[in-house]
């Protein structure tokens, strides 16, 4: 699906969204594929449970795993969102009303997905917030809120699923980490720390759970999501609204990759896919 722009010592893959005849043939495909799912049979094919399925990345993998066929177990908070979600998205689509930061709310989930669906085969770890601002005592209450969710909330949702991540033959950790995993700015610090968090938990279990479990990470660079709308420092909302406004992709270009890195057959993964506007200078 996604031309390759660059493979590096590290083996990290660097993906080019700005490939026209790339991005004609995606569409073409995406709508053929969304055809086709309107007719299939939605009591089979693999599961494939996303946190943060309310808007932007989540949304978009919802759409995009449903279109190759996936049936979806939708979570998030915000449960019109993704009751409407999964009202679009057809029978095979579930939502389920999960707060990843309340331990009990995912294992009724997992229980949910485990009766409903028979197990998840895929767990994307997208929920996530991004509060920034200039580091000190009036942002405390924003680190707590990122550290519980961008990091505790993706280890949580992970424990509670790894044993049907596990079974039926293995499946597939997809951790959203960022840019942000990389490298530190002014501003972002702990932001910055969840995902350089997330980074380093990945890559641990990417050893620890192989073969049964490819774990992923994907960084996204400037991508237009909600996630700006949430940051309480008010100079730095307004900068990094214009920031993003000027450089982002979509969504959806974030929800390819990730179709395209399960996709894969299972003598391979894609462990580090790194996805940045063309424009973005780092």
């Amino acid at each position: 699906m996604a031309r390759i722009a660059g493979l590096d010592t590290g083996g990290t893959l660097f993906v080019d969204h700005h490939d026209p005849e790339w991005v004609t043939r995606l569409a073409t495909r995406r709508v053929a594929d969304q055809e086709d799912s309107m007719s299939m049979d939605t009591t089979h094919g693999p599961v494939a449970v996303i946190t943060g399925a309310s808007s932007g990345i989540g949304a978009a993998t919802a759409r995009a795993l449903a279109a190759d066929g996936h049936r979806v177990a939708l979570l998030a908070r915000r449960v019109d969102r993704i009751q409407a979600l999964a009202d679009e998205l057809g029978d095979g689509a579930t939502a389920i009303g999960a707060d990843v930061t309340d331990r009990d709310a995912l294992v009724a989930a997992a229980q949910r997905v485990h009766g409903e669906l028979g197990g998840a085969d895929v767990l994307v770890n997208n929920a996530g917030v991004m509060l920034l601002g200039p580091f000190g005592p009036e942002q405390r209450a924003d680190y707590r809120q990122m550290i519980e969710v961008n990091l505790l909330g993706a280890i949580t949702t992970t424990e509670v699923f790894l044993d049907q991540l596990r079974a039926n033959g293995g499946g597939d950790l997809i951790n959203i980490s960022s840019i942000a995993g990389r490298t530190a700015r002014p501003t972002n610090g702990v932001y910055a720390a969840t995902k350089w968090g997330i980074n380093g938990w990945s890559e641990s279990l990417r050893q620890e759970l192989q073969p049964d479990v490819r774990v992923t990470v994907i960084e996204p660079g400037a991508v237009g999501t909600e996630l700006t709308d949430h940051i309480t420092h008010a100079a730095t909302k307004e900068a990094t609204e214009q920031f993003v406004k000027d450089l982002a992709i979509h969504p959806e270009d974030i929800a390819d990759v990730i179709a395209f890195a399960v996709s894969r057959p299972r003598r391979m993964t894609l462990n580090e896919i790194l996805v940045r506007p063309t424009a973005q200078p780092g």
